[in-house]
């Protein structure tokens, strides 16, 4: 990738972010990594105006002409993805859909279901996948109320119906 936009310099002295993205068509992604690796770490190869330490889609690149190094060949890494965070939502839903099938088949089985005992027994189901905690469990339940797979009994708010 960084040679490929490097390239892009042979015919163009100054490129802005939109031309390099529509020339090499990359994601947004990649392309940040990229032209940050190029401009903004050790070796600048390609000089950034603004110069900050962030690429935006605003900048323009040119080639540093005065770029110089004592080494012969030179190692330019790419920043590492943050992928912990779309990981860590990832695994959130996954673990929202397990609640909601966990209290589906316990309601479906009992019927009738007060809260604490509801909680506990989704828990306990749970508990060799993960951990679950009780505020997502409490959400969960808000949500399939919603959505009519389980109702409040009408004497008791603390007594949960499926819906069949």
């Amino acid at each position: 990738y960084q040679g490929a936009v490097l390239l892009l310099f042979n015919d163009a002295q100054r490129l802005s972010y939109s031309d390099i993205k529509t020339q090499l068509n990359f994601e947004d992604d990649d392309l940040m990594r990229v032209l940050h690796s190029l401009s903004c770490s050790k070796y600048k190869i390609l000089k950034k105006d603004p110069d900050s330490k962030f690429v935006s889609p605003n900048d323009y690149f040119e080639f540093n002409s005065k770029f110089t190094d004592k080494m012969r060949r030179i190692r330019i890494p790419l920043p590492v993805v943050d992928d912990r965070k779309k990981v860590i939502q990832d695994v959130d839903n996954d673990r929202r859909y397990s609640i909601d099938a966990a209290l589906v088949r316990i309601m479906k089985g009992r019927k009738i279901l007060g809260h604490q005992q509801l909680i506990l027994e989704c828990v306990e189901m749970l508990s060799h996948m993960f951990k679950p905690d009780v505020k997502v469990i409490k959400k969960r339940i808000e949500d399939l109320l919603a959505r009519d797979y389980l109702e409040r009994d009408a004497e008791n708010p603390n007594l949960y119906k499926y819906v069949a």
